[in-house]
């Protein structure tokens, strides 16, 4: 299996087209010694060819351009994404999906009931979608059951509901549903490693450890450093776990949850631009690297 992050950092990217907070100035000048990113996709592909999209990032147009593998040039109009997966109804997940209107065939879209209900109502995307080239949803089952993607030949799929809030604008933002966001566990049929993917996680609990004791890398949320980090740098007032990530730092952080996982492969992706651990020169970072933790960047490759 192939895994290829398209997009690393959180909602707006890094840097954030409006935000001077020290990390956006700082990239921007050339002080700061840290990748630009933009807002986080991955794809997945067990043969190489055929290509799964897990979330649809608003920039997803330069990120199909950075990676030639998606356009393959075999035709006229061509693509080898083969279907779309959404872990949740999130805006800077889903609303690339409006980029793919060109598409030659209905999009195959897989996503729980839940994130359905919210991209039909709240923000009505696959509505819209089907005065263009169509949809054809796919529902995920919540249950544990593993399922399969046609056209992504050598993967299977489970996914894991996990503790989170659907997006602002959902109808049920105050009264959370199963499946408004999801973990999800990846395994490839030939070598038998395996992904455990989840963006967005407010905390793991217990009937995660399972699955992620399972995986051989675990990419996951990276989005803050500490609870009150928007606070702290003046560009916000909600908390991390308000807005359902977990921190890295602090007891029960996320540095404290992956020391168990002393076997897997530990990285971490959706870094909002706050996050001091985007700076490769900082205490912050050098943390991350003495407890075994990578950071995820445009462009990065791993294999299972």
């Amino acid at each position: 299996m192939t895994i290829k992050v398209l997009g690393s950092g959180a909602g707006g990217g890094f840097p954030q087209w409006n935000c001077n907070c020290d990390n956006c100035a700082g990239v921007r000048t050339g002080r700061l010694n840290a990748l630009p990113r933009s807002q986080s996709s991955i794809a997945l592909s067990g043969n190489g060819s055929d290509w799964l999209l897990v979330n649809a990032s608003p920039d997803i147009r330069q990120q199909f351009m950075e990676f030639p593998a998606l356009q393959p040039g075999a035709a006229k109009r061509d693509t080898a994404m083969r279907a779309v997966l959404l872990i949740d109804s999130q805006i800077d997940h889903t609303t690339g999906l409006l980029m793919l209107r060109e598409h030659t065939a209905p999009l195959q879209v897989w996503c729980s009931r839940s994130v359905y209900a919210d991209l039909t109502s709240g923000f009505p995307v696959l509505r819209m979608l089907e005065h263009y080239c169509g949809v054809e949803w796919h529902e995920i089952p919540l249950d544990g059951s593993g399922f399969e993607i046609d056209g992504v030949a050598g993967l299977s799929f489970v996914a894991h509901p996990l503790s989170s809030k659907a997006a602002p604008y959902s109808p049920h933002r105050t009264d959370p549903h199963p499946g408004d966001n999801i973990g999800l566990s990846v395994r490839d049929a030939q070598t038998g490693r395996s992904l455990f993917y989840a963006p967005g996680l407010a905390r793991l609990d217990a009937h995660l450890e399972a699955p992620m004791r399972d995986a051989d890398l675990l990419l996951v949320d990276g989005t803050c450093w500490t609870d009150d980090e928007m606070q702290g740098c003046g560009v916000g007032t909600r908390r991390a776990q308000a807005m359902g990530h977990l921190a890295q730092s602090g007891p029960g952080g996320m540095l404290d949850a992956l020391r168990p996982f002393e076997r897997q492969r530990k990285v971490l992706i959706h870094i909002n631009n706050t996050n001091p651990i985007l700076d490769e020169d900082s205490a912050e970072r050098a943390a991350l690297t003495a407890a075994g933790i990578e950071v995820s960047h445009d462009g990065m490759e791993m294999r299972l």
